[in-house]
């Protein structure tokens, strides 16, 4: 198995800006439909540890072997929620002879955080 850490997580220190919010005007139909399918397949605990126990690798990319010991749920389960997060566009995937590997996908968990950093609107007076 390969050495894990715990993910960095990011905007803790609101000195420092980590990127622009995303939401400058409200989303349109298509941007919300793709958000929509990431976030739906994050719903999943079981989809969002393995999302997380991947990213945690050494070298950004686990072997299917590793990521099936964590969990209380047969190798098909795994597998079935695998290929949630690959059709979501959350992980990629690559057999190399027996096994596959999968990795994070950069890009999308951007666009996801980029989404969740809308700002906080002001406190409304009276309220």
């Amino acid at each position: 198995m390969s050495k894990q850490e715990g993910l960095p997580v990011l905007g803790q220190d609101d000195d420092v800006a980590c990127c622009a919010p995303m939401v400058r005007e409200p989303l349109g139909d298509e941007a919300a439909a793709d958000l929509s399918r990431m976030f739906k397949a994050l719903s999943d605990p079981i989809r969002l540890r393995l999302l997380s126990l991947i990213a945690s690798y050494e070298g950004g990319e686990a072997c299917v072997c590793d990521l099936t010991g964590p969990f209380d749920v047969s190798q098909p389960t795994i597998s079935h929620h695998l290929k949630v997060l690959r059709e979501a566009g959350l992980v990629g995937s690559e057999r190399r002879g027996t096994w596959v590997y999968y990795w994070v996908i950069p890009p999308a968990l951007a666009q996801l955080s980029a989404l969740l950093r809308i700002p906080a609107a002001p406190a409304k007076a009276g309220a």
